[in-house]
């Protein structure tokens, strides 16, 4: 479906389940798409299948046809898609040119290496965020003029605001976070011709009508330079965002390689069945005690006001409950 399509539709809300193909579906990226689904089914917002595939060297090949192939073995549809970002640079190119001739980016030719070396604190996260001290960032703002923009070869970094960005999240709550103290003027665009993550996704959300976000709580952090994206490139509103707990392993950190093997296409392959996955999902998500059920099911005894707050902690005892004949 084309840009043109997309913007006839005039249903009341949209989210969008946005699978990266960087690697496979998991348990924990079951659990926030399926409960991402069930609000939509619940409240009658539109479901938009993005395939978030501008990620470059670490793209899989074919993890994008498993992730849609998967989301439909478990019982979660869609209304429009999939669209993938890596077909149409055209928009973000659009959205880089307008923030570099207002004066709102930068080019940056630091390495992750010398911004590594110019940062007296230790990474932010899981995902080793670090803060960019402004080396490259000119004392003031400076306007480009358009037909300089190089979108080819130069990384781009967006002046981050001075001060905290308030914003309401609908499950996590209030939330305040200073983008310059935490991450300073954050990248918009890669060397390797790209938009980043945070520009794509702002530039997909307003175009597609996306006003309904439901996503991990790693993102959380996210958030407030979106919104502040949001401004720079006169879009408006903002999504509203729900931020969900994570699955963890034992060791307290993210669901990963390290933990076992929780991909899904693994346990469909042993023979577990859809139903089973759903159901630890149901009680990873306040729902009682494991017990099979489907993906209608599901969306009809959810509720989010059940959802903990916690993190969810994979056991040895949930891999063995899904294997169990």
């Amino acid at each position: 479906m084309g840009c043109a399509e997309i913007s006839q539709l005039t249903t009341l809300h949209r989210t969008r389940i946005a699978p990266s193909p960087t690697g496979a579906l998991h348990l924990g990226n079951a659990r926030t798409f399926l409960v991402n689904w069930a609000l939509a089914r619940q409240n009658g917002w539109e479901i938009l299948l993005r395939i978030e595939d501008l990620d470059g060297p670490r793209i899989k090949r074919g993890a994008a046809e498993q992730a849609i192939d998967l989301l439909g073995w478990l019982g979660i549809d869609w209304d429009v898609g999939p669209i993938y970002q890596s077909d149409d640079l055209s928009p973000y190119q659009q959205a880089m040119s307008r923030l570099a001739t207002a004066g709102d980016a930068f080019v940056c030719k630091c390495t992750r290496r010398e911004i590594e070396a110019a940062s007296r604190s230790a990474p932010h996260g899981e995902d080793h965020e670090l803060r960019y001290h402004g080396t490259c960032r000119p004392a003031a703002a400076t306007s480009v003029a358009a037909e300089e923009v190089d979108l080819a070869s130069s990384g781009w970094r967006l002046r981050a605001p001075e001060g905290e960005q308030a914003f309401v999240d609908q499950f996590a709550g209030p939330q305040s976070i200073d983008v310059n103290a935490t991450v300073g003027d954050f990248q918009v665009w890669t060397k390797g011709g790209l938009p980043s993550y945070q520009l794509a996704v702002v530039v997909d959300d307003a175009r597609q009508r996306i006003d309904r976000v439901i996503r991990g709580d790693d993102l959380l952090g996210s958030t407030p330079r979106q919104v502040v994206l949001y401004e720079r490139l006169g879009l408006a509103p903002t999504p509203e965002y729900w931020h969900l707990p994570l699955v963890r392993g034992e060791d307290g950190r993210r669901l990963a390689k390290r933990h076992g093997d929780t991909r899904l296409a693994q346990y469909r392959s042993q023979g577990v069945g859809p139903e089973r996955v759903i159901g630890l999902l149901a009680a990873w998500s306040g729902m009682g005690g494991s017990c099979p059920m489907t993906a209608k099911e599901f969306a009809a005894a959810f509720r989010l006001g059940d959802l903990p707050h916690n993190d969810v902690v994979f056991r040895a005892s949930d891999d063995a409950w899904l294997l169990t004949k």
